[in-house]
């Protein structure tokens, strides 16, 4: 499994010609964590650039969307050195690297140096995932946990792209990854529930999240399917940081 034997922190490979660089939206921090198991921890956010979905209800599309935005504008390919100084910045302790979706990088040397620089540092290393792409044995191995966002049929997105059980698969093996799932309706908690029982997802790592970016929808969401994810065995989780700035960009 994962994570076990001798934990030899990998060093970043060093090439001074080619300064390891990763294609970036956003560093950000300290603030918090405001979703998943980690909700309200300290941390800062290392957001890459990319996506393989394209959500209806994205709320990060500037990372992906060149229909609506110009990339070129909204992502920077920045050296790993950095970004690992800016994610840093005010000792957060945790590092949550998204997107996007992050996994997209994974096999890049840039990658492997961002991994390495964050462990040297002692930083602990979250990945949020949308739970389509196999982490490699490097990534499986050096990330604390992985924050996964499997979507569900609001996300517009076509089952084969959204789900792919063979990720989801290598994920739970990993033993480090919770299952966020993002519920608009009661519906939506049904479908996660059969999601989680087809796809061997353990109820006590799934965690129900209400979809929304202001207050007011957050809070008239979770109240609808609060008690439908506790029968179902899920845990709940609000999105701590819209309720604390709103749809305020890098918070």
């Amino acid at each position: 499994m994962p994570g076990r034997g001798p934990r030899v922190i990998p060093r970043p490979r060093s090439d001074a010609s080619v300064p390891p660089s990763l294609v970036v939206a956003e560093v950000f921090g300290c603030t918090v964590q405001g979703e998943g198991p980690s909700c309200g921890r300290r941390c800062s956010f290392v957001r890459l650039g990319g996506c393989n979905l394209a959500c209806e209800w994205c709320d990060t599309p500037e990372t992906w969307d060149a229909r609506r935005f110009d990339l070129r504008q909204t992502l920077t390919r920045r050296p790993v050195d950095e970004i690992v100084a800016r994610a840093l910045q005010g000792d957060p302790g945790l590092v949550v690297i998204t997107g996007g979706e992050p996994l997209l990088h994974q096999h890049q040397d840039g990658w492997r140096a961002l991994i390495g620089a964050l462990l040297l540092a002692g930083a602990e290393i979250e990945i949020e995932t949308n739970g389509t792409l196999t982490p490699t044995e490097h990534t499986a191995r050096w990330a604390t946990r992985f924050n996964v966002s499997p979507k569900l049929a609001h996300s517009s997105d076509p089952a084969e792209k959204r789900i792919r059980p063979d990720a989801l698969a290598a994920l739970v093996a990993t033993g480090k990854a919770a299952f966020k799932f993002v519920c608009r309706t009661t519906a939506d908690v049904a479908e996660t529930a059969l999601l989680a029982e087809r796809y061997g997802l353990p109820p006590s790592r799934v965690w129900v999240m209400p979809e929304g970016t202001d207050a007011v929808t957050i809070t008239r969401r979770l109240g609808e399917i609060a008690d439908h994810a506790i029968a179902a065995g899920f845990n709940l989780t609000t999105r701590l940081h819209v309720l604390a700035w709103g749809d305020e960009k890098g918070r």
